[in-house]
């Protein structure tokens, strides 16, 4: 027994190979010139009928009826050939179960008649997914959503390279949303990371990217995705809104306290240096401490005039 060859046992151990199908234009007539020339066939075929019936008997009669009747039976069999294409339609071309190419032209077309023309949409689609719960990087459950805008670019793909594309677009759309979800943190806080909230063009580059890998078995071309919703779940939306305030009161706290100690050091430094006044230590210390008062507080301080000395 003859060995098998290398390639043999490498498609026998993968399983059975699969040759995909990529669109190329089918082969067509143009529709009009056949649309009249059967047309004035059948109009002569059945001027011819009702002559015979009325003047010939026969052999002669049958001899006319017969043959006109094969032609007219030809000719209808001929217009199921007619196939119209609409702008924005592709028109797949089946026959005998074999995929003979895709008529994109607009217009009337002509092909073989036993052939099954399927129509698909090259339009531009939109698809929004359905808003889902997942965690983010950090365990936070949220809830996202996107609104992805696609186009079919390959009609042999699109119908033959998956079982139903337009289903399989929205899977893979919800699957890539969910796990770009799950790659990031809601919110980083200033930690210089991707974070979903603070990135969102970084974030929809990436997942316009994902779907694209996913769906190109289908033939279908992203042409942009955007977040419609992102949020936090429910159950947790109060505690991180308290969070959020805290880190806002904090970080403006914080820029106030940094202005307000500048502003002290200039206006100790201004008086050393015009020599308004001199104080020791102690004096500085109390002046800082009552403008780090007035300037820090968050209500408005109430002014005190000393009428002694400055020591009193």
């Amino acid at each position: 027994m003859a060995a098998e060859a290398p390639e043999a046992q490498v498609a026998s151990r993968q399983g059975p190979v699969i040759r995909e199908v990529t669109e190329y234009e089918a082969r067509s007539l143009a529709g009009v010139p056949v649309l009249i020339v059967g047309s004035i066939i059948i109009l002569a075929g059945v001027v011819l009928l009702a002559f015979a019936a009325a003047k010939l008997t026969g052999v002669a009669q049958a001899a006319t009826i017969w043959p006109v009747i094969i032609v007219l039976i030809l000719d209808f069999i001929l217009f199921r050939g007619l196939t119209p294409v609409v702008a924005g339609e592709g028109r797949a071309v089946q026959l005998f179960g074999s995929y003979r190419g895709t008529i994109r032209t607009p217009g009337l077309h002509c092909v073989n008649p036993f052939s099954i023309r399927r129509a698909v949409s090259v339009r531009v689609r939109n698809l929004e997914t359905q808003i889902a719960k997942v965690n983010d990087a950090d365990g936070n459950p949220i809830e996202i959503a996107a609104v992805v805008v696609w186009q079919v670019k390959d009609t042999g793909r699109a119908l033959y390279g998956v079982d139903d594309f337009v289903r399989f677009v929205g899977i893979q759309c919800e699957t890539a949303v969910r796990h770009i979800a799950g790659s990031y943190a809601y919110d980083t806080r200033g930690s210089g990371e991707l974070s979903l909230r603070d990135n969102a063009d970084e974030i929809t580059q990436r997942l316009s990217g994902e779907i694209a890998n996913r769906v190109a078995r289908a033939g279908v071309q992203i042409i942009e995705s955007r977040l419609t919703r992102l949020s936090y779940a429910p159950e947790i939306a109060q505690a991180m809104l308290r969070q959020q305030q805290a880190n806002a009161v904090v970080g403006a706290r914080t820029r106030i306290v940094e202005g307000a100690v500048g502003m002290v050091q200039l206006a100790l430094q201004r008086l050393e240096d015009e020599g308004v006044v001199q104080l020791d230590e102690e004096r500085k210390a109390a002046m800082v401490s009552n403008l780090l008062v007035v300037l820090c507080s968050e209500q408005a301080t109430q002014q005190v005039v000393n009428t002694g000395s400055l020591y009193q």
